[in-house]
């Protein structure tokens, strides 16, 4: 087991006496190379849990493992070795990049922290790999975010977090903010480099159609809850939950244009640009 979330609960003041618990009793489990959804609607808890796994913020009850690592109590060689092999991709493709830092140096980054790259060359020679793994140009590594799509500000998004070469990938909503047809390609990008990377990807969305293109395994969540848990395919073949089946009934029939944009970006996936 790569990862294991255990009896996770979470509260929020919401006063100075009083406080709401959105997380409730949430264990889950993930293991190399797996692809899990995290699938809810706003409110479900589902976003509090992937900080909770980023130790972004700190749960009060629950253990949260990874790889032998106790990460909310972890320190010194162990934090710094979880800090580097589980990073997050966020929702926002346009807040979660400084726009006064060029591509290259938002990719970059990570290798500084980390110390990964002995040089100033090895470094951009690493950042131009990841870009073009991204199906970026890396010619355009000096270019500022402004000059990107948000399609295109997504994929620097992944290659920033791939960059020192994590074992899990956290994906809090990343294509929420994309046109539909701009998000088959990110999809289909992450899917590849899942299967090329041997990555375990954790993808949090309200979306069951893109977690059911994505992920093996998912959790549906309902005010803080785990309502139902399993295989895909079961779970939309015969889901044994009313909210589930709600999620379910609300997935729209795929558009015949959306769904051609679909099989093309697959086809071209990952050099062609969002």
């Amino acid at each position: 087991m790569l990862l294991s979330v255990e009896h996770l609960d979470k509260s929020y003041k919401t006063g100075r006496r009083s406080s709401t618990q959105v997380l409730h009793d949430i264990s889950l489990s993930v293991n190399q190379g797996d692809a899990l959804g995290l699938v809810g609607e706003s409110g479900s808890g589902k976003s509090t849990i992937a900080k909770c796994l980023l130790r972004l913020i700190k749960p009060e009850q629950g253990r949260i493992v990874y790889d032998g690592i106790d990460v909310v109590q972890a320190r010194g060689a162990d934090l710094r070795r979880f800090r580097r092999e589980v990073q997050m991709v966020f929702q926002d493709p346009y807040g979660s990049l400084n726009p006064r830092m060029s591509v290259g140096e938002l990719i970059g980054e990570g290798l500084l922290v980390h110390r990964l790259a002995a040089t100033a060359a090895a470094r951009r020679e690493r950042v131009a790999e990841m870009m073009q793994m991204v199906g970026l140009n890396p010619a355009d590594m000096d270019r500022y975010p402004r000059s990107f799509s948000g399609g295109q500000r997504q994929r620097i998004a992944i290659a920033r977090a791939l960059v020192i070469g994590p074992r899990i990938l956290v994906c809090d909503e990343p294509v929420a903010a994309l046109d539909v047809s701009v998000q088959a390609q990110v999809i289909n990008l992450l899917q590849d480099l899942q299967r090329q990377l041997n990555l375990a990807i954790i993808f949090v969305a309200h979306d069951l159609a893109v977690v059911r293109h994505l992920c093996e395994s998912i959790v549906v969540l309902h005010k803080g809850r785990i309502v139902e848990t399993g295989d895909r395919n079961a779970i939309f073949d015969a889901p044994q939950d009313p909210y589930t089946r709600a999620l379910i009934a609300a997935v729209p029939t795929p558009d015949p244009q959306v769904a051609r944009a679909h099989r093309a970006s697959r086809r071209h996936s990952p050099a062609t640009q969002a």
